[in-house]
This record gives structure tokens, C-alpha cells and sequence, in this order.
């Protein structure tokens, strides 16, 4: 939902970053990987209670999805690039909530697995929608050029992030926090698949 409105934010911060990167030879698919492997040293960080450096390692790794996208759209982008990028962010969003599960089983296991069951579905919800979408040669630019047909929805990536942060914040509070989120996702999915009723029926 805040997606659209985070990237006329950011995107001109991002643009400059990229240029220099791109100048200096760095890859979209390296910043890709560099991302990826910020992001699990944020979930082994947590999993470890080391909650602010989790936050830290999160905040890299969400900035380098931002950057590999940019650094892309310089250099060109490539069909494995998008693949990459989207494998990636998907291990990630499922990986923080397992480092919190492992940092405390008692209060967060349940809460993570319902979690992670609701990225699971939005997930397939989105990619299959994309998948429909890109038969019937379907494009859409509702946030920005990209390797797939993006659906909007209530739990975008910045809702994911700003969640991601609470989480790391208020780590006592993972559970009620995974549960609202969960709720949200699970609402996001169910919505893209009356649209996608609406759209293939």
C-alpha cells in the first residue's frame, strides 16, 4: 500500500547511489547477493538477541534491494537479475521471522509460523497472479518497471520493512506484532485472488 509512496521518496537518493555504483563497475546481481547475505546475518542476528545489530544488517540489506533495482535500470536489466531479486526477497522476509522464533521457541514460535504461513500464501498469490498476467501479456507500472506484473496490496514491501523494524524495536512484542501481520497479508492475499476472479474468470 505505501510502496508507490515510499519510491517517490526514496527513488532520487537511490538514482545518485546508483550511478556511482554502476560507474564504478559494481552489478546489479552483485548488489543483489550482497543483499541477500545481509539479510540472513540479520535473522542469524536475531536469532542470536542481537536485536539492534539485526536492525542494522536489515536496514543494509533492504537499501541494496533498493540499489540493485536502480543499478539495473542503468546497466540494463536481465531476466536473472529479476529472478534473483525476487528468490531473495522472499528468503528474507521468511528468515527474520525464524531468527526471532530461534531467539525465543516459548513466545514466537507459534507467532512465526503463522506469520511465515501468510507470506507463504501471499506469495503464491502474487506469482501466480503475475505468472496469469504475463500470459495474457498484461503490464502493468504501478510501482515502477519490473521483472514481473506487480498487484498492489495492504502489505507491500514497506509495510513488511516498517513491521521488520517493530519487530527488532519491541522484540517482546514479536508475537501480537506477527499475528497483526499476519492478518494484514492473509487480507492482502485473499484480495488478489477476488482480483484475479475477477480479472482470468
Amino acid at each position: 500500500m505505501l510502496d508507490g509512496w515510499a519510491r517517490q521518496r526514496i527513488d532520487p537518493a537511490l538514482r545518485v547511489m546508483a550511478r556511482r555504483l554502476a560507474a564504478a563497475g559494481v552489478s546489479a546481481n552483485q548488489i543483489t547477493v550482497a543483499s541477500f547475505a545481509l539479510g540472513l546475518g540479520a535473522a542469524a542476528a536475531v536469532a542470536l538477541q542481537a536485536y539492534w545489530l539485526g536492525l542494522a544488517l536489515l536496514l543494509a540489506s533492504r537499501l541494496g534491494d533498493g540499489l540493485d533495482g536502480a543499478v539495473a535500470r542503468i546497466a540494463g536489466r536481465t531476466d536473472l537479475g529479476g529472478y534473483l531479486d525476487i528468490v531473495f526477497d522472499f528468503a528474507v522476509y521468511g528468515a527474520l521471522p525464524v531468527g526471532f522464533v530461534l531467539a525465543d521457541p516459548a513466545a514466537n514460535a507459534v507467532a512465526g509460523a503463522v506469520l511465515v504461513l501468510s507470506f507463504y500464501v501471499n506469495g503464491a498469490s502474487f506469482l501466480a497472479y503475475a505468472v496469469m498476467a504475463e500470459r495474457r501479456g498484461m503490464r502493468g507500472e504501478a510501482r515502477g518497471a519490473k521483472s514481473l506484473f506487480f498487484t498492489t496490496g495492504l502489505a507491500e514491501a514497506t509495510e513488511t520493512i516498517a513491521v521488520f523494524v517493530l519487530f527488532c524495536l519491541f522484540p517482546d512484542w514479536f508475537a501480537p506484532l506477527a499475528y497483526a501481520f499476519a492478518a494484514l497479508t492473509l487480507y492482502t492475499a485473499v484480495s488478489r485472488i477476488v482480483l484475479a476472479a475477477r480479472t482470468f474468470g
